[in-house]
């Protein structure tokens, strides 16, 4: 019971961080709010070439945003979601791998994204490991 009750948490605190990602990217579109850097990074150089990007960007977001409130709800209607939740944290895990196609600039594995890259190739399919255990009738979970 107490694990039933960590994970539920686990999985809550998991969705509101991701729906806050999803915020950020969502309503601030390439250049985001400034939640997560305050630093300028971007010069636009085609104004209308840049809006259409930025639009896609803030559809991901939305999407992004989505996956939280899924979470979210997870750790509500556990049972329910599981096959949903399992699969969510194998598309993060295979999301975060796509990182690796920009390994050539150097910055994959800086300090700057190495623990994004950890969390979602490691923590998110531990994760599904756990909500997936969780859902397993106790004699066979524990045998």
């Amino acid at each position: 019971m107490t694990l039933n009750i960590l994970l539920k948490s686990v999985l809550f605190l998991v969705g509101l961080a991701i729906m806050t990602l999803g915020l950020n990217i969502g309503l601030g579109g390439i250049t985001t709010l400034g939640w997560q850097t305050s630093e300028p990074f971007i010069a636009i150089t085609n104004e209308t070439v840049y809006h259409v990007q930025d639009s896609h960007i803030r559809f991901i977001g939305g999407v992004w945003f989505s996956v939280g409130v899924i979470f979210c709800l997870g750790a509500i209607v556990q049972a329910a979601l599981r096959p949903t939740l399992i699969i969510l944290c194998l598309a993060i895990a295979g999301a975060g791998l796509f990182r690796l196609s920009g390994i050539e600039n150097g910055v994959v594995f800086s300090p700057a994204i190495l623990p994004s890259l950890a969390l979602e190739v490691l923590a998110f399919p531990l994760l599904g490991w756990w909500v997936f255990w969780s859902g397993r009738p106790a004699h066979l979970a524990t045998g």
